[in-house]
């Protein structure tokens, strides 16, 4: 009886590995719904916070598993090239549904954050930022794809990052999926390392129900900059290549692989946050 169930133990584990390496779910602690920070309270609560604090308690709710349960599962993404003797090359990479939220399914926020937030809760879940080409294929394939909604006043109040939330959900209207064209994304680009400015943030995207984005690649926003528009996805490192997994780094640097990811001459990659 002990050798069997030292065998369903082991069983059990090895199915719980490859399940954390297989790139579908997001794993982090789960909280009851009952004890969660909400999205309204979690607004509430930094209404009067500068930007410093708000992306303090921010990374502190996610990574301690404070997350819609929709959030926790990936959506493959996929796309295809061809190189100059007409080899065909396919690429799957894994996807957050929706930006960085906090909260239960009923009650949750996106919440804009800094690239150095974002990028942090990107490294502590194996994951890394999209970059332009990516945010594009993303949209393509979105299953809710939403007009953008433009505010002006308090760009980067909390109050209006909380208001512009709420009217994204009035227009979702419960529909669930993929979801696209709701904010600008944060994004890696190697312009950034080109640019005499540094300590930049890359946003991207907001792109109108005919597909073109309101907001093209631009890095003139200092990095501690988040407005209710910013939103940041998060995305799988482990991706698949023809069948084959790779780290995205490697696909990154390699001179062929890296143009299923990007448009971009990405032979300067690194973190850029």
């Amino acid at each position: 009886m002990k050798f069997y169930m030292k065998q369903l133990i082991i069983g059990g584990l090895v199915l719980f590995l490859t399940a954390c390496s297989s790139g579908e779910k997001i794993y982090l602690p789960r909280t009851p719904d009952t004890k969660k920070m909400g999205g309204k309270r979690f607004f509430e609560t930094v209404a009067s916070w500068g930007w410093r604090q708000r992306d303090s308690l921010a990374v502190k709710e996610i990574l301690a598993g404070n997350i819609p349960d929709f959030f926790r599962k990936f959506i493959p993404v996929s796309t295809s090239i061809k190189d100059s003797t007409g080899k065909l090359y396919r690429v799957v990479f894994y996807v957050s549904p929706d930006y960085i939220s906090i909260g239960s399914n009923k009650d949750f926020a996106r919440i804009p954050l800094t690239p150095m937030a974002a990028q942090q809760i990107a490294d502590s879940l194996n994951c890394f930022l999209p970059t332009k080409k990516m945010v594009d294929i993303i949209y393509e394939q979105a299953k809710v794809k939403l007009a953008p909604i433009p505010m002006f006043a308090y760009r980067d109040s909390s109050v209006i990052m909380w208001q512009h939330h709420l009217m994204i959900e009035g227009q979702r209207q419960g529909r669930k999926g993929l979801i696209a064209g709701i904010k600008k994304d944060v994004v890696i680009s190697p312009s950034m390392l080109k640019d005499s400015k540094q300590d930049r943030v890359a946003i991207y995207g907001w792109h109108l129900l005919n597909g073109t984005p309101i907001q093209p690649l631009y890095s003139g926003h200092v990095n501690w900059y988040a407005d209710y528009s910013h939103g940041a996805r998060l995305v799988y490192r482990k991706i698949k290549i023809n069948g084959r997994e790779m780290d995205y780094t490697s696909v990154m640097t390699h001179p062929i692989y890296y143009k299923l990811l990007s448009d971009e001459d990405m032979g300067l990659f690194r973190y850029p946050y």
